[in-house]
């Protein structure tokens, strides 16, 4: 009995490693989608905070921009019309993550993130 147990660890290993290596890289791209998420969210606080200040496109646009490190191409800021002081103003930052962890982002469409903030112009 013990001659044909040889091996057998190795081949449930072999049978098991692929699918636990899938496992652990989809793990790893979720958290990196979730860590783009914080900065997407990080940005469009930013830019409402820009803009209530002075309630320009332009402005937001680049505390959005300057408030994390996402890529620029793949970042878009929206600036809802702001009246005058006492008015709100909404800003919706909307991010495209990229999936590019090896195997499982192949697999897997790129993720749109997107956030809104909302502030009163001072």
């Amino acid at each position: 009995m013990r001659r044909r147990d040889r091996g057998q660890a190795t081949v449930e290993l072999a049978l098991a490693l692929p699918v636990l290596l899938v496992v652990l890289l989809a793990a790893i791209q979720v958290g990196l989608v979730a860590r783009d998420q914080v900065r997407v969210a990080h940005a469009a606080r930013e830019a409402a905070r820009a803009a209530a200040l002075e309630p320009t496109a332009e402005v937001a646009d680049a505390a959005a921009r300057g408030a994390s490190d996402l890529d620029p191409a793949r970042l878009s800021v929206a600036v809802s019309s702001a009246g005058g002081p006492g008015d709100t103003v909404t800003v919706v930052v909307t991010y495209r993550a990229a999936t590019n962890v090896p195997v499982v982002g192949s697999l897997l469409a790129d993720v749109v993130l997107e956030e809104r903030a909302t502030m009163r112009v001072e």
